[in-house]
């Protein structure tokens, strides 16, 4: 090879080098690009007399300087990173409203029960009782405006879960070009390096991440494979696979991830599957934290109506009247999957333990051959029956359940959601204020002529629904104890012990003579009596949820202490994940980024080395010309 060539070689090599140089200078800010630099090599030498004479040099290719290991580290942090972001962003949403001192409802439950203590001292008094409707109505305002709070907050996390999907398709789809292109290109290129599609491809695939972590598998002709949750494939070669925001067949309020098959079929994908990045976020934040706090919600609203209703209805209000139900609330539905070929329809009412009982959980009744299973869904406990009715029982969840009509089918299962809708569905059930049973329907007394010490209590209701409940009853004292109404069987008298009879409770106390006399009778003209106002004053304190561990504010409290330690506990693994994303883009950055001052200091070289082989390729020239005049 001659000098010219040999300078010419040179030539072109800083031409390219110059034209890289610009290329990472002018892409500095490029989201995604990855510095490229010149590979150059010698051409093979000629052997001569004197030896190996070089023959310049050849650009061998234009490698881009990537690290796949310190790629994958910012995929996993980002992907991380954006699934708290999301949680976050929601759970946040639930932390104000449920601290919010003023919005909450541990004020309106206080202010109820006030209302309650109202009427207890002024039992008689009419705008005492309105005051105490109005801080009902207000109470159950208050949580049908969280509730539905709740649901529309379910609702954005179901329309940002079909946004997500179209997003993750869209970038699919670009992906499984990206990998057509760069097939074609190294097929029509010999083998070099695509690097612009290559950077293109990865940073697709990177903001894919963000909305669900996906994995990556490279294959020997340079595409990619992209995969989801447990090796579901989003993208094999050129060709993708289409998501699908469908209708959960389970519960179809709920909007799932679903994939398309052949034929128009859409196969629900598991939620467990859907993992990090924004979508990962939203699916946690529904499944963790939205549920439970509108569950735990419901079952607060859903004790007190049953809890009040159950004491109202043993008093008697200002006409005399037994108390009826004060509050109503809706008995869930339990919701039959999509997939049920059965006919049976399933009932569902609370069981006269729902407020000891009731979880924060929902359930799943499915059956199969002649067993029915109810699974806990929260924590995967099941329990078995040969019935509906049989296995709620066994359960003992605070719900029954009843097959109203119909035969389930192999396969068969129904979603039930106990407490899900009692926040939106609690409803004051009395608009009249002398309709407020604060009254006890019966009343004691002990005869004028007894000559010894017992005494008698009030008494309290246990049964309103007993016939016997407001007859007349005495307990007439006898040798060796007493008989009911001076007849029958002679029952053996312990002081204090409690006498239970037709719906009634007294305790006689003390040392009763023989002829003495108590009676129990019923409550006429009480009007100005409080005792049963006292006692549904008293449930504020009682511990009558959560197996008798807990009352209503603190259930309440409890709903709040949560959401504020997951919205806590969400924050700082967030920011801890945004540390990883800083350090390991930082270290990527270091090695795959364009550094201007590094790239000034190549654009000198490569001009020295241009202007060197162009002084190469002049002196060639000036030569041949001194050759060609003394040929001449």
């Amino acid at each position: 090879m001659s000098t010219l060539s040999i300078g010419i070689s040179g030539l072109t090599a800083a031409n390219i080098g110059l034209a890289t140089t610009s290329h990472n200078i002018a892409n500095a800010s490029t989201l995604g690009y990855n510095r490229q630099v010149l590979v150059q090599g010698t051409n093979l030498p000629v052997l001569t007399g004197a030896g190996f004479i070089g023959q310049g040099t050849q650009v061998e290719t234009v490698r881009r300087i990537y690290d796949q290991f310190l790629s994958r580290q910012v995929l996993s942090a980002q992907a991380s990173t954006s699934e708290m972001d999301s949680y976050l962003g929601q759970i946040q949403q639930i932390d104000n409203l449920l601290a919010d001192a003023s919005s909450g409802v541990s004020p309106a439950l206080s202010a109820f029960f006030a209302g309650v203590q109202e009427v207890a001292a002024y039992p008689t008094s009419i705008p005492a009782r309105q005051a105490m409707l109005s801080s009902s109505e207000s109470l159950v305002a208050r949580f049908q405006a969280l509730d539905q709070r709740l649901t529309e907050i379910r609702d954005g996390v179901n329309s940002q879960v079909m946004s997500e999907v179209t997003l993750i398709n869209s970038y699919s789809g670009q992906i499984a070009e990206l990998n057509q292109a760069i097939l074609q290109s190294r097929a029509g290129g010999f083998g070099q390096e695509p690097n612009d599609l290559l950077d293109q491809r990865d940073q697709l695939i990177a903001e894919l991440n963000k909305s669900v972590r996906v994995s990556t598998v490279e294959q020997g002709d340079g595409s990619i494979n992209v995969f989801i949750g447990n090796g579901q494939p989003l993208v094999v070669g050129n060709q993708r696979y289409t998501l699908k925001a469908i209708e959960s067949a389970a519960d179809p309020r709920r909007i799932v991830v679903g994939m398309a098959t052949g034929g128009g079929n859409v196969i629900e994908l598991p939620e467990s599957q859907i993992v990090g990045g924004t979508l990962g976020g939203l699916v946690a934040f529904r499944g963790e934290s939205l549920d439970s706090a509108q569950n735990a919600l419901g079952r607060v609203a859903i004790a007190l109506a049953l809890g009040v209703n159950e004491q109202h209805q043993l008093g008697m209000d200002l006409t005399g009247a037994l108390g009826g139900a004060y509050f109503s609330v809706a008995a869930p539905v339990p919701v039959p999957g999509d997939g049920n070929t059965g006919t049976a329809s399933i009932g569902a009412s609370f069981a006269t333990t729902a407020a000891s009982d009731l979880t924060t959980s929902d359930y799943r009744l499915s059956y199969a051959a002649g067993v029915y299973t109810l699974t806990r869904l929260s924590d995967d406990t099941s329990w078995t029956g040969g019935s509906a009715a049989a296995v709620a029982t066994t359960a003992a969840q605070g719900f029954d359940l009843t097959l109203n009509a119909g035969v389930p089918a192999n396969g068969d299962s129904f979603l039930i959601q106990p407490t899900r809708t009692g926040a939106q569905s609690i409803a004051v059930a009395i608009s009249d204020p002398r309709a407020i049973a604060a009254a006890a329907p019966i009343r004691t007394a002990k005869t004028l002529t007894n000559t010894g010490t017992g005494s008698i209590s009030a008494g309290v209701v246990l049964d309103a629904t007993d016939a016997a409940l407001l007859t007349t009853t005495t307990i007439n004292f006898v040798a060796g104890g007493y008989q009911i109404n001076g007849a029958g069987a002679v029952i053996p008298y312990t002081s204090g012990a409690n006498i239970d009879l037709n719906g009634w409770r007294v305790v006689i106390s003390g040392a009763p003579a023989v002829g003495d006399v108590f009676t129990v009778e019923a409550n006429t003209a009480g009007v100005a009596d409080n005792r049963n106002a006292m006692l549904l004053a008293a449930l504020q304190t009682a511990s009558t949820m959560a197996g008798g561990t807990a009352g209503y504010q603190s259930a309440y409290s409890q709903i709040v202490s949560a959401v504020g330690n997951k919205t806590r506990q969400v924050e700082t693994i967030g920011q801890a994940q945004a540390n990883l994303v800083t350090q390991a883009a930082a270290q990527r950055e270091r090695v795959s980024g364009v550094n201007l001052d590094e790239e000034a200091a190549n654009l000198l070289r490569y001009q020295q080395a241009y202007q060197a082989s162009a002084k190469v390729i002049q002196i060639a020239g000036s030569l041949f010309d001194d050759l060609l005049a003394v040929l001449n």
